[in-house]
């Protein structure tokens, strides 16, 4: 038996139950709720800047004689760029790892980060996400601080410890759509959600270039301690500005509070069990779930390759590289950033459905990347047309932002924590395997075996995109409510 909730699609018009009237929203300057999104988006900075810097210093904390050995640079595209000799003293310690060693050091975050999705999406709806998303982001920050001496015991306490970095922030996702769920008016989702992760996006494009000053200027451990002790700094601020649920929070106006709870009143559930054979049986979870996969195929492929594609294919020296790297997920930020404001604006303004919006969105963020991955791959030397496909590519990825990504808020915004945590533990396997499909595919960095990368990646999106579309629901979900009493979808 279906019941409308359910989201059928005519009854979607908005995330409010038909006939309710919509309260008028809160003034946005100086509100709790947009301190929060901004708050959450410097986390995500931080959170970013501990994934990725290793990437960075690890060049420069392995002797370049044993990466050198295993070297076999692509001479299809001719070099372009002038070699820049600086000289400057190496003050790093160097360690002898071969590539395959640099190979588990970096792939070992994914490990931990796997396991603690949905344990973290399950405590958030227990203990609530404010603590547990503090504490791992201090944790991860923490344990950055250790890097240089792990590295100094050996491979695999450094592997182990990137390991438990990677427990610390796989709470964190989770634990922010928790929060999120008592946060955020239905109608302005879109732009709250997409204003604090767009955090993760900026700390990739200003971490990857900044770490390499530092090694550049520093040495590697420097990385380590600045982007440590930034983690904690942020903590100390989090605890103290921010409060798990309106209700809770004391500097907070009477008319936002109103205005978020009253949004909100029909959408969360009361019982205290989590109602997980119904979850699990939802096929509009499993949208997202295809879709997440999907999406990050093609995202953590990129994330790790992009640099090596930028070197053995396109001939960019090391200086060029660091900043055309970056570039993309600059782009990405942008459109995170712009597309939360129109999702919600056709929400609100124009009477869009939520469905039609999420769909739409994803759509752009998953066949617009394809497209510009696949011409990428086709337009062999050209530099600058290259660098340009691929920064659209990645920048049309940040569609998403407003489409599958913040799904789950709308189809069962109670439980939105542990269906992160359960989208989010498949959407991990890419960061695993996706990379090292990638690598053994192009053994000898050719124009022809990267077009097999981009193919494969954009054929995955598009797949995604088209699940997404067919099955994803706009609507809480019957089961995610507080009547549920065990009747199917």
């Amino acid at each position: 038996m279906r019941s409308p909730s359910d989201g059928e699609e005519g009854a979607d018009s908005t995330p409010l139950l038909r006939g309710a009237p919509r309260p008028e929203a809160a003034p946005v300057c100086c509100s709790a709720r947009y301190n929060l999104a901004v708050l959450a988006f410097f986390g995500f900075f931080v959170l970013y800047a501990l994934r990725v810097n290793l990437s960075v210093a690890l060049v420069d904390m392995v002797d370049s004689n044993i990466t050198s050995a295993g070297n076999m640079t692509s001479k299809e595209c001719a070099d372009h760029s002038a070699t820049i000799t600086v000289l400057r003293r190496h003050m790093g310690k160097r360690y002898q790892w071969d590539a395959e060693t640099q190979g588990w050091i970096l792939g070992s975050f994914f490990y931990g980060y796997i396991i603690t999705q949905i344990p973290g999406g399950y405590l958030a709806s227990k203990v609530g996400g404010k603590l547990l998303l503090g504490f791992g982001i201090l944790g991860t920050s923490v344990l950055t601080l250790f890097t240089p001496i792990a590295a100094d015991l050996g491979v695999i306490a450094l592997v182990v410890l990137r390991a438990l970095e990677g427990l610390g922030e796989g709470v964190t996702f989770p634990a922010m759509h928790a929060m999120w769920s008592s946060w955020a008016p239905p109608l302005e989702r879109s732009k709250l959600l997409s204003i604090s992760y767009a955090g993760a996006q900026l700390g990739t494009v200003i971490s990857l270039p900044l770490s390499g000053i530092i090694c550049f200027y520093l040495n590697w451990t420097f990385v380590f301690y600045l982007f440590g002790i930034v983690g904690i700094i942020w903590y100390i601020l989090w605890i103290w500005l921010v409060s798990e649920t309106p209700e809770s929070h004391k500097k907070i106006s009477q008319y936002e509070k109103e205005y978020i709870l009253s949004s909100l009143r029909n959408q969360l559930s009361s019982q205290k069990s989590v109602p997980w054979i119904p979850m699990v049986k939802s096929l509009p979870l499993w949208a997202i779930v295809v879709a997440h996969f999907s999406y990050n195929w093609t995202f953590y492929t990129l994330l790790t390759l992009l640099p090596t594609y930028m070197k053995e294919i396109l001939r960019f020296n090391v200086q060029e590289n660091g900043f055309l790297s970056a570039v993309p997920y600059f782009g990405c930020w942008i459109c995170m950033i712009l597309s939360g404001q129109a999702a919600d604006t056709l929400r609100a303004k124009w009477n869009f459905s939520t469905i039609c919006v999420r769909r739409t969105f994803s759509l752009i963020g998953m066949i617009g990347p394809a497209v510009f991955l696949i011409a990428a791959g086709y337009i062999g030397c050209d530099y600058s047309l290259a660098v340009a496909f691929l920064t659209i590519s990645t920048t049309l990825g940040g569609f998403c932002s407003s489409g599958f990504s913040i799904n789950h808020l709308d189809i069962a915004p109670s439980y939105a924590g542990i269906l992160l945590g359960i989208t989010n533990t498949f959407a991990t396997i890419p960061g695993m395997v996706g990379p090292v499909i990638a690598k053994s595919l192009t053994p000898h960095d050719t124009i022809g075996e990267w077009q097999t990368v981009f193919y494969i990646a954009a054929a995955i999106n598009i797949f995604g995109a088209i699940f997404f579309t067919m099955f994803a629901k706009g609507e809480v979900q019957n089961w995610a409510l507080s009547d549920h009493h065990g009747h199917r979808n």
